[in-house]
């Protein structure tokens, strides 16, 4: 049995021993001295949706990881900046964390302008480690997430103490850390219930899920950022669902879903009451 690591400096990949599970090892492209984690079990499919793709369960009380404090890596911060600013607009600010599991997660915002007339809140932290991708797209290792919220959204640290504003700051951080703390991965098309059953975010949305997507309001390149030859961090766009449309992804396909958004011209710029595309009668 081999455990797939990489270094948590370079990113460079390795299939080692289980033998050396728990034991330092030093990287051979960068010299990083890290420790090889132990092998956690992948989780098992629960059920398969109508399209024929396998569902998952997760909770805290079944989490395969432990705490583990982290602190940025701050050349993976700074390369992922520099993409912000060269496809989405220079960063006003940055939601900084104080107290990180696994990974620290910040999100760069970018102020609205009168070209791009939104807001644009984009994560780091996520790609400091790699996901748990099947070793048959292992170079599906790397993510990070965007979203855009309109140009009223209120950000400030007060305004930011109400759910009802600070729900898609939670939600980009909880998806960013999630396949770290569940020993997983997110994918273009994935998607993530907010519970089971699901619940809207707060009580001025009746959206509650959430649904990764390409994003479709940032320059083209913005999707990908290469690293290093072996490490290509990717961009998705977190579009919040309401169930109906969760449904409708499970049983014909994200695709299915997608060409509803097209027609109504549904994006990653969230709007809380936006109209559901699968209301009226007749989609299924």
């Amino acid at each position: 049995m081999t455990i797939l690591v990489a270094c948590e400096k370079c990113g460079f990949r390795y299939k080692l021993k289980d033998t050396l599970a728990g034991k330092r090892v030093k990287c051979k492209e960068c010299q990083t001295v890290f420790v090889v984690p132990l092998p956690l079990a992948t989780p098992a499919a629960v059920a398969t949706t109508g399209h024929g793709d396998p569902v998952y369960r997760y909770s805290d009380s079944t989490r395969p990881t432990q705490f583990e404090m982290a602190i940025g890596d701050s050349e993976n911060i700074e390369r992922i900046s520099e993409h912000i600013e060269r496809y989405c607009g220079p960063i006003a600010g940055v939601m900084h964390e104080l107290v990180s599991d696994l990974v620290h997660i910040d999100i760069h915002c970018v102020a609205p302008t009168k070209e791009r007339p939104h807001h644009t809140l984009v994560t780091s932290g996520m790609s400091d480690r790699p996901m748990a991708a099947p070793e048959q797209v292992a170079e599906c290792q790397y993510g990070e997430l965007m979203l855009s919220l309109p140009p009223s959204w209120p950000l400030d640290d007060k305004s930011l103490e109400d759910g009802r504003n600070y729900w898609p700051i939670y939600l980009l951080k909880m998806l960013a850390r999630f396949p770290h703390k569940f020993n997983t991965w997110l994918w273009w098309g994935h998607t993530m219930p907010n519970g089971d059953p699901a619940e809207p975010y707060a009580d001025n949305t009746q959206l509650c899920c959430a649904l990764l997507l390409s994003p479709v309001r940032t320059e083209e390149g913005f999707e990908t950022l290469e690293i290093s030859t072996d490490k290509t961090i990717h961009f998705f766009s977190i579009v919040p669902l309401y169930q109906a449309e969760l449904d409708l992804k499970l049983e014909k396909g994200a695709e299915a879903l997608c060409e509803l958004f097209e027609k109504h011209i549904v994006t990653e710029l969230l709007d809380p009451k936006r109209p559901n595309v699968c209301k009226k009668k007749g989609w299924w």
